[in-house]
């Protein structure tokens, strides 16, 4: 059974970086199956995909997201990690971390608010 576990902190302040960390049990993130994402939910809002990471360690990211967003893998650990720059107010969200190709598989989602 495949599952999915977010942890991080669940409050950060504006100018720093938000990191979250995805730890995938029951799956093994070099299978050419899947593409790791991170998705977020501001609140009152749908989801906005961030950007993933396939089994070969290509990422992808929104273009919006971009110039502040790094996605990175620990194979050994089974581990897929966000880091978002600068963060603003407007980064408040529900952060969750994804599994898609032959399933789709998602964490239970962690709250972030960025405030001082």
């Amino acid at each position: 059974q495949v599952q999915l576990q977010e942890s991080g902190p669940g409050l950060v302040k504006p100018s720093q970086t938000l990191s979250l960390t995805c730890t995938v049990s029951g799956g093994s993130m070099t299978s050419s199956d899947y593409v790791w994402s991170w998705i977020r939910q501001p609140p009152g809002k749908g989801l906005e995909w961030m950007g993933g990471i396939t089994y070969d360690g290509t990422t992808y990211y929104s273009p919006s997201l971009k110039i502040r967003t790094a996605i990175s893998r620990d194979t050994s650990k089974n581990q897929f990690s966000l880091q978002l720059n600068s963060v603003i107010p407007e980064d408040t969200a529900v952060y969750y971390c994804n599994m898609f190709g032959s399933g789709n598989y998602w964490g239970q989602g962690t709250q972030v608010t960025v405030s001082s």
